[in-house]
């Protein structure tokens, strides 16, 4: 994807996130100079393989697998110090070389554990089907203007200030959805007392360095979590996360200006899967859709929950299309679908009577749409040592074209499988 061009290349979810973007940002990561998550936090669980060997990052970019690649974690991101601590321990363990290779904004709020506490007693987080680590109510105080910053631990006074408030604040909400629990200030500085010698040595202006980058044609690589239906302002509201997940988020989660990003590549399953509540309108509720879900091993990476599972629905890909800006797709787990003697692609809704093309904002009409479908004949053979475009059968490529038509965006990989070399450049 990189070329003389495309030096600054944006991988996003193009449904409901779990498309499979660890898996790309990987093999592209070969090519970069630098790799960057730009929101969400550790709610997001991208899972790459290398061999037999099964990493789950949930914050440190993908790229950390590729020896040299430097990896930053934008200022977008609400950073869990536990959890990346617990991260980069296991990385090491594998023989990841992480020290001097991974760098944190400095204006990167941190996720405390008050936020935890209040996500796990919130009815609403219950209610939207959030992972409850914090992820919402950090970006509540961000927006605040009383969250705390990675670089505000190199000021004790200053800290203490806003640990105040958010302890007080937190509490509030603790007291009004009826938990016995209650932050406490001391508490929490003691925390941030021990993650402050290990956080800081990593701390960077990271829009700075990845600015001197842009002008030195450095190939960037940015990483997205989650899903482009789930972004708080064009996904399916209030179903959502907290973050931008499309790419316009990339540019102000990176601290890059807009006009640095060359390209975006959306990433799509042959079918749909969700986590969580929300509407969802191709979701197989029978015997079929937890087939999927098992040949697909569809259960979250971060919290183990089963995937509502469907098939693929053109209406959002299209969708994610225009509000991305999507100048070509990857699509993974097509070998989900080896064994199916026929396959249904979504082209638009029954809602009333009326035909829609395009996505509704308004949840009404997404609860009772009746999704419209093109049947294909399935190709009952395996595709996963497939390497390329015409190494698969017939009846898949006829199923990609058409998935290309609906989506309006032309198809550049393929995965078929979960290892780095079960992939298709269809311009190979």
């Amino acid at each position: 994807m990189f070329d003389s061009s495309v030096r600054t290349l944006v991988v996003v979810g193009a449904q409901w996130g779990d498309e499979g973007k660890g898996k790309l940002v990987d093999v592209l990561a070969e090519q970069a100079d630098w790799v960057v998550r730009y929101q969400g936090g550790a709610n997001a669980g991208h899972t790459v393989y290398v061999g037999e060997q099964k990493t789950v990052l949930h914050q440190v970019p993908s790229g950390i697998l590729h020896p040299g690649v430097r990896c930053a974690i934008g200022n977008g991101v609400v950073l869990d110090p536990a959890q990346l601590f617990v991260e980069i321990e296991k990385l090491v363990a594998q023989g990841v070389d992480v020290v001097g290779r991974l760098y944190v904004s400095d204006r990167a709020h941190l996720v405390m554990p008050y936020h935890k506490q209040v996500d796990g007693a919130s009815s609403a987080s219950k209610a939207i089907g959030t992972t409850g680590r914090g992820i919402g109510p950090c970006y509540v105080d961000k927006v605040a203007r009383r969250g705390v910053r990675v670089l505000d631990l190199r000021n004790p006074a200053r800290l203490r200030t806003l640990v105040e408030a958010g302890v007080g604040h937190a509490n509030e909400q603790l007291v009004t959805s009826g938990s016995a629990l209650r932050a406490s200030v001391d508490e929490t500085m003691a925390f941030l007392s021990d993650v402050a010698p290990r956080l800081l040595p990593l701390a960077e202006d990271v829009g700075l360095a990845l600015s001197n980058a842009v002008k030195a044609r450095a190939a960037l690589l940015l990483e997205g979590a989650q899903g482009s239906l789930l972004d708080v302002d064009h996904g399916t509201y209030p179903f959502v996360t907290s973050s931008n997940t499309t790419v316009g988020g990339a540019a102000t989660g990176a601290g890059v200006p807009p006009t640095a990003l060359h390209a975006a590549l959306g990433v799509v399953k042959a079918y749909t899967t969700r986590v969580g509540n929300g509407p969802m309108p191709t979701e197989l509720g029978d015997a079929l859709g937890e087939e999927i879900r098992r040949i697909g091993n569809e259960f979250g990476a971060t919290t183990g929950r089963p995937r509502r599972c469907g098939w693929f629905d053109g209406v959002v890909a299209r969708y994610a299309a225009r509000v991305n800006g999507l100048t070509a797709l990857a699509v993974t787990k097509l070998d989900v679908l080896d064994t199916l003697p026929e396959l249904k692609l979504c082209t638009g809704y029954l809602v009333d009577g009326e035909l829609l093309r395009e996505f509704p904002g308004d949840l009404g009409l997404l609860e009772r749409a009746v999704p419209q479908y093109d049947v294909l004949p399935g190709w009952r053979k395996s595709t996963a040592d497939a390497r390329r475009w015409d190494d698969l059968p017939g009846e898949a490529k006829r199923y990609l074209y058409r998935l290309e038509e609906l989506s309006g965006t032309p198809i550049r990989y393929v995965s078929v499988g979960t290892r780095r070399d079960q992939i298709i450049d269809v311009k190979a």
